[in-house]
């Protein structure tokens, strides 16, 4: 099978686990706090990391400057989920995930500025268009008048995270060349867990989960498998295939998050910024090309 082929799947693989994730996630987010959801989720993560990483006896010797990268791509990744759960507190689901998209954009930058993976010029189209439908879905065209342009609720935050994100991945596709997929997410997890016992600690964040109800908290857990596993997919896809191609199809993921936005909380939005998210998913579609 081509590497074509398997980058499309590893691809798929993630819109499927993230778009899914990001949707409890968020929703979860705004009932009992963005500290609380990313912790759990991610614990559960790293408990089936792993098991995945002992079912393939991956190799845990790692050298020191790797160790390094590790910590630093795992504090980048706790902050970036921690800024989108926080937009997805501040703004609607729909509008955030659209938003999110981004980071597809500067994956692509970064993997073209540092690592010299190129973009076709039907690439490049679908990165306008990206840019152009995350604008449309991101601005408060009501009130340009007077006011100036106000980004609606949670768009910066998620603007920053999805530029996090994009830096992560490149950190990634690295380290899984160097240590393999396996190794990288089951390290990248454990960092995340890390940090995220020592933000709690000093920023005073509760974690505690004695007062959710089970069936949230199972959710929780589910969903943090349903992440790890989009994060495997990619991390694999990145050892056979190239970042510039596999992030842009993982990044899809608003697909998922949006139709269960739609379908389930029964959220609306404008004809403009539908048109917005159409494009989004267009460009996206199209940056596989």
């Amino acid at each position: 099978m081509s590497t074509v082929i398997l980058s499309i799947f590893a691809g798929l693989g993630g819109m499927i686990g993230w778009g899914l994730y990001d949707f409890f996630g968020g929703l979860y987010s705004k009932s009992i706090g963005n500290s609380k959801t990313f912790f759990w989720s991610q614990l559960a993560g790293l408990i089936f990391a792993a098991l995945l990483t002992f079912s393939f006896l991956a190799n845990l010797i790692i050298p020191a400057k790797t160790g390094a990268m590790i910590i630093l791509a795992s504090m980048i990744y706790a902050v970036a989920y921690l800024l989108f759960f926080k937009g997805f507190i501040l703004g609607n689901v729909s509008i955030i995930s659209a938003t999110m998209n981004l980071w597809a954009v500067f994956t692509m930058i970064f993997a073209y500025i540092f690592l010299g993976q190129r973009l076709t010029p039907v690439q490049f189209l679908g990165v306008v268009l990206i840019i152009i439908g995350v604008s449309l879905v991101s601005l408060k065209l009501n009130e340009l008048k007077g006011q100036g342009i106000q980004l609606l609720s949670g768009v910066k935050e998620t603007v920053l995270a999805a530029l996090l994100f994009g830096a992560f991945w490149i950190f990634s596709e690295i380290l899984s060349e160097e240590i393999g997929w396996e190794s990288t997410t089951l390290l990248v997890k454990i960092g995340v867990v890390s940090f995220m016992l020592l933000f709690s600690l000093f920023a005073k964040r509760e974690l505690n989960l004695a007062r959710i109800p089970l069936k949230v908290v199972m959710t929780i857990f589910i969903a943090g498998i349903l992440e790890v596993s989009a994060v495997a997919c990619v991390n694999w896809g990145l050892t056979v295939g190239e970042a510039i191609l596999v992030t842009p199809i993982s990044s899809a993921l608003s697909i998922v998050t949006i139709g269960m936005a739609v379908v389930f909380l029964k959220e609306k939005i404008s004809k403009l910024q539908g048109a917005g998210i159409v494009l989004v998913i267009a460009g996206i579609v199209m940056t596989a090309f």
